[in-house]
């Protein structure tokens, strides 16, 4: 397994390299950039890497949009952000632009491992921060809804969420569910991926079943 390591900071790269050995199925090569120009140099000449690590504030980063366009140079390269900044605005902006997760730098080791093999695995690594916040946005929303919602709130769902999960019942795909939504297709894509989480599923099939045991949605017709 191939990774790419790009932050500023000689110090917290060395921690980092500590960390990545420690990931499921082990780490062969880990290439390290200081700063944002040498980390896209090093992409371009690496397409076999398996995993892109990204800091917003380095010397040649503009932020999240960096993300967005390394996202775009190269995206079969899954992108996860370590990153210093904790706020919802920069969470939401680094996910809407491609990014599989993101990690806060003070993240504890198992923490760190646990998103990083998430996202290897094929996942979606969604900052606990990030859905607390989206949970008291939507509270009062979510307490004026119908029956279902209210189910969906005691199961850790959020209406955006419920709404989602109504749309994949109906067999609606991502892009068509962001139109639907008026969302970006990414988004969608964090939707799905904490409502498996929630659900313990691993299908968009499964996560209709469990839906409908639950009640959270009316009974889809099955095939």
């Amino acid at each position: 397994m191939k990774i790419l390591l790009v932050d500023d900071h000689v110090l917290f790269r060395e921690g980092m390299r500590y960390v990545l050995q420690q990931l499921q199925g082990g780490v062969s090569e880990i290439f390290e950039a200081g700063n944002f120009p040498d980390g896209l140099k090093l992409a371009g000449q690496h397409p076999e890497l398996d995993l892109a690590l990204l800091d917003l504030n380095m010397p040649g980063s503009e932020g999240p949009i960096s993300v967005k366009f390394f996202n775009q140079s190269y995206p079969h390269i899954p992108v996860v952000v370590v990153s210093g900044e904790d706020g919802y605005g920069i969470m939401e902006k680094v996910m809407n632009y491609g990014a599989m997760g993101f990690v806060c730098k003070n993240s504890a080791v198992p923490v760190m491992l646990g998103a990083l093999n998430l996202v290897l695995a094929g996942g979606i690594y969604t900052p606990p921060q990030l859905l607390q916040v989206r949970d008291v946005v939507n509270g009062k929303a979510k307490r004026r809804a119908g029956q279902h919602n209210l189910r969906a709130e005691e199961h850790g769902l959020t209406n955006r969420q419920l709404q989602t999960l109504t749309h994949i019942a109906s067999g609606l795909s991502n892009r068509e569910i962001a139109e639907k939504m008026c969302l970006a297709e990414g988004t969608v894509k964090v939707h799905i991926a904490t409502i498996f989480q929630v659900l313990c599923v691993s299908s968009r099939v499964g996560a209709v079943r469990a839906a409908e045991k639950l009640k959270l949605i009316g009974a889809a017709p099955h095939g």
